[in-house]
């Protein structure tokens, strides 16, 4: 199909509810499995993951998406996005149930893998229907009601899991997937045409096979790092080395393809490459401290994984608001002005995390919560907006491929460093407790705080478990500290890289059904963590 059909209005309405379907379905699983990451690492209710096999459970989804996301637009492109979005949703329920039914961390870093996979493949194919279905304002008006449906999922997907972990065995969360998919994807084939672009354009392999690579070799090395607490030894060194040298080869190789598709010429220019430089950043920030919170409600305060799912409500509100106030100050004002102060005041609220303890208010934290949502969903719409509606219309897929996957890499590498550093923070703070326990105690110890409470359960010593609470807030606190400055230095590159002047260099051209095609994920989707996440 080269020409984009006229639907019906009513048809054109049901379609557009099914994308919103389809997007709730991934914002729900990027939530969840926060919630559920304290039972995972619970060796009784969960499977004892310890942290670094909790970071490639996240970490190992939000690879897959990043490395494949440039791959699956051009896949939508030559057999059409409702057959590679179909595709993606069968990959993404059969991998939800393999998670669900993992029998080790192992199985479930695996699965979540594959799930990645499966997201890769849906995600830049719901903008691109939306894009051929909609047509003039209805087109934008169409935009701004899908992505609300991010903001649903961001709300609904903790307290959905708290509720499920609550009552049912930690594989519930995954399994809700099965049933929402096969909902999709019967509304797929009953109602969307199968769109394609008329321009083919190439796939490449190289470019994947490099990146993914290239990321999996740093991710394991900065992980391993926060497992041995040694960055001198060659399994720590030597694949954080390879990995770089991976990702250089990588931008090398892409710089030499006549499409490439990811394209790192954008990055040369001062506003698309500071913008995505300062996103990255910021999602690098998100990632590592949504990390840090799952276990700090969970864990060290004790609450219920549906209490914790309630209390992290105010992220999502503060998103939702924060993305249409910004929408209307940036027409006032200009995107730095807006953006800068806002990113700012996001990075001292994960800084803010060094005044949180085991006795602070839940009001306090509440509080801190809802001003980072607000803060997050300031910056990354009005920022995203401005990087892909000053390029060019024939260049505005590569730029969203561009964006995305910048985006989702600093979603990996924020859940590897941050996690890192908080491994090896408490098992430097938990020394000097673990004197006088038996052996096999203080080996279990080391690996977390969750193993630390649970071996001081049965050996009958509360004081081990209230210093392994210790060494997790300072740990907390020392990490908090180099992730708020790491979200700094991204306000830093936005106020140096972004126009002072609010206004656009020259009106945006509306997309037209060819270029639609093409694009690669909807940038209007208000993120925190992900959640990456």
């Amino acid at each position: 199909m080269t020409a984009p059909p006229t639907l019906p209005k009513f048809r054109q309405q049901l379609i557009l509810a099914v994308l919103m379907l389809c997007s709730l379905l991934i914002w729900l699983d990027n939530t969840v499995l926060s919630a559920a990451l304290e039972t995972l690492a619970d060796p009784v209710r969960g499977l004892g993951a310890n942290p670094g096999e909790l970071q490639w459970a996240t970490g190992s989804y939000t690879l897959a998406f990043a490395t494949l996301m440039f791959t699956a637009g051009a896949l939508g492109d030559r057999f059409g996005h409702r057959t590679v979005s179909s595709g993606g949703l069968v990959i993404f329920a059969g991998s939800s149930l393999w998670a669900a039914y993992a029998s080790d961390a192992g199985q479930l870093i695996a699965a979540r893998a594959a799930m990645g996979v499966g997201s890769a493949l849906v995600t830049p194919a719901m903008l691109a229907i939306l894009m051929w279905t909609f047509t003039g304002p209805a087109r934008a008006a169409a935009i701004g009601i899908f992505s609300t449906s991010a903001g649903v999922g961001m709300a609904v997907g903790p307290v959905l899991a708290g509720f499920l972990l609550d009552h049912f065995w930690w594989g519930s969360v995954f399994l809700i997937n099965v049933p929402v998919a096969a909902l999709t994807l019967a509304g797929l084939a009953a109602l969307v045409p199968n769109f394609r672009s008329p321009t083919w354009r190439p796939l490449d392999p190289a470019g994947m096979l490099l990146s993914i690579g290239g990321l999996v070799a740093l991710a394991y090395g900065l992980i391993r790092a926060g497992q041995v607490a040694v960055w001198s030894r060659t399994d720590v060194w030597a694949p954080i080395v390879a990995g770089l040298l991976l990702l250089a080869v990588f931008v090398l190789v892409e710089l030499r393809v006549k499409v490439p598709g990811f394209d790192p010429r954008l990055l040369a220019q001062r506003t698309f490459g500071g913008g995505n430089a300062a996103l990255g950043l910021l999602l690098f920030a998100v990632a590592a401290i949504t990390f840090y919170n799952a276990f700090y409600l969970q864990g060290a305060l004790g609450f219920s994984p549906m209490k914790a799912g309630l209390a992290n409500i105010p992220t999502a509100v503060g998103a939702l608001a924060g993305a249409p106030l910004a929408s209307r100050l940036v027409r006032r004002l200009s995107v730095r002005v807006v953006t800068v102060p806002a990113l700012t005041v996001a990075a001292l609220t994960m800084g803010g995390y060094v005044f949180l303890g085991l006795q602070t208010p839940l009001a306090w934290i509440e509080i801190l919560l809802l001003v980072q949502g607000l803060s997050i969903g300031m910056v990354i719409g009005p920022v995203t907006a401005v990087l892909i509606g000053n390029l060019p219309l024939e260049q505005a897929g590569a730029g969203s491929a561009v964006t995305n996957t910048v985006r989702q890499t600093g979603s990996v590498i924020g859940i590897a460093v941050g996690g890192t550093i908080l491994s090896i923070t408490y098992r430097r703070a938990i020394e000097p407790s673990l004197a006088g326990a038996p052996g096999p105690v203080q080996d279990q110890a080391r690996v977390s705080a969750e193993q630390a409470r649970h071996a001081a359960a049965a050996v009958h010593q509360p004081a081990l478990a209230r210093a392994a609470d210790d060494a997790f807030i300072h740990a907390m606190h020392v990490g908090a500290g180099w992730i708020a400055i790491s979200a700094l230095l991204g306000a830093a590159v936005l106020l140096i890289t972004l126009p002072a002047a609010g206004k656009q260099n020259g009106p945006i051209a509306e997309p037209d059904h060819e270029e639609a095609g093409n694009a690669e994920a909807a940038p209007v989707l208000p993120s925190v963590a992900g959640a990456d996440q």
